[in-house]
């Protein structure tokens, strides 16, 4: 069997979906490599490397010939340049990407429309054996620490304390909002510059993580169980809960330089968490790294993609932070997505376990048909597609 990698056509999407080091991997799993020429450039792997290492370079059109297509973006993380490539899918054909299932099921039915099966990546399940497929872990980790060098680049104050001949230089105070890998790896990497950090999450239970990494949990009385699901995210609490936990952090906001805040909850609005008058009481200079902006944003003020003033604090909100990092984001999307085609295929070819959990949870679409339950339900369609029709 063939896997194609296309080249991304989202706007300022860097990333490619496999890199020159994933083709003995693939090959030992008797599977060629085919790669869009170009696909690789924009994330520092030209075409000359792919080939070196035995892929080879074709046009779009072959690209969608292939048995397997691996991507970054399927339509439904890019649903205006990605409407092109829904013709060119087919049954038969396997198509493993990220498509945000959770906030657009509809367009999950779109792609299982064409007939081909359909693996959305953010459905791997959050067990041991699929930690090394977790793609959402992967570009989350990327994501907390650009955020902070991005807020370091910013702040008119240095992160670390500077004792000099010229006086002390107090240390900058980082808040991070969030506890889960993206506000992990915020927490290590605004340590690492020198700042004074303080983390908050309504899940008690990161409390220990947040304080192995050297910066201080922050405490609010409030009722937090029922915080987490099964999958390990943190669930919406409801408008009352976030009001009272929007008037507890009030103070710490006020006494902060940066915060980074990373509160999101598949397929839902982010809750805002900073309303505008708790940023309006920041000392002008501050800045917001607002890494919910795609889905409305934990700051009220939050605009996607935009940079916003409000009497002096800086707001941003990036949408596709991790393309900003292609080299080492594609690298670790394509181990990811290497070892996730490991656990799929067999002699050559994909075999489909619908008993494992793996495959089950990550299968969105199959046979023109959605399976995957959680999709059916935001839907409106019955538990199981009817067996005639499967």
């Amino acid at each position: 069997m063939r896997v194609a990698v296309p080249k991304e056509r989202f706007p300022d999407e860097r990333r490619v979906g496999l890199i020159p080091a994933s083709v003995a991997a693939l090959t030992k799993l008797g599977l060629e490599l085919v790669v869009e020429r170009g696909a690789g450039t924009s994330a520092g792997y030209p075409d000359a490397e792919y080939e070196a290492k035995g892929a080879k370079l074709v046009d779009r059109a072959q690209v969608f010939a292939a048995e397997i297509v691996c991507c970054v973006r399927t339509f439904g993380t890019n649903p205006e340049q990605g409407k092109a490539d829904l013709a060119q899918l087919r049954e038969g054909q396997f198509l493993i990407g990220l498509g945000d299932p959770l906030s657009y099921p509809d367009r999950a039915q779109t792609i299982a429309e064409t007939g081909a099966t359909f693996f959305a990546l953010e459905l791997i399940p959050r067990i041991t054996r699929a930690q090394s497929m977790d793609v959402l872990s992967s570009m989350a980790t990327i994501a907390g620490y650009k955020a902070v060098l991005v807020a370091a680049n910013r702040l008119p104050k240095m992160f670390p304390m500077f004792m000099t001949a010229a006086g002390t230089v107090q240390p900058a105070r980082v808040f991070i909002i969030g506890a889960g890998v993206a506000g992990l790896q915020a927490i290590a990497s605004a340590k690492r510059l020198g700042a004074v950090v303080h983390a908050y999450d309504v899940r008690p239970a990161v409390k220990e993580q947040i304080q192995s990494l050297g910066a201080k949990f922050v405490e609010f009385n409030l009722e937090t169980q029922g915080a987490e699901d099964k999958g390990g995210y943190a669930k919406a609490l409801g408008e009352e809960f976030y009001e009272k936990q929007r008037a507890l952090m009030g103070e710490v906001v006020k006494a902060s330089d940066v915060i980074v805040t990373t509160a999101a909850i598949p397929g839902k609005p982010s809750p805002v968490l900073i309303t505008r008058s708790m940023v309006d009481k920041m000392a002008p200079g501050s800045v917001i790294v607002d890494l919910a902006a795609e889905r409305g944003g934990n700051c009220e003020l939050t605009k996607l993609d935009e940079e916003i003033d409000h009497q002096g604090v800086t707001i941003l909100g990036p949408g596709n932070i991790t393309s900003t990092v292609p080299f080492h984001a594609s690298q670790m999307y394509a181990n990811n997505v290497v070892t996730f085609l490991k656990h799929l295929v067999k002699n050559g070819s994909i075999q489909l376990d619908l008993e494992d959990e793996i495959t089950k949870g990550t299968l969105a679409a199959r046979e023109k048909h959605v399976v995957h339950p959680t999709l059916r339900a935001l839907l409106g369609l019955e538990s199981e597609p009817k067996k005639e029709n499967v």
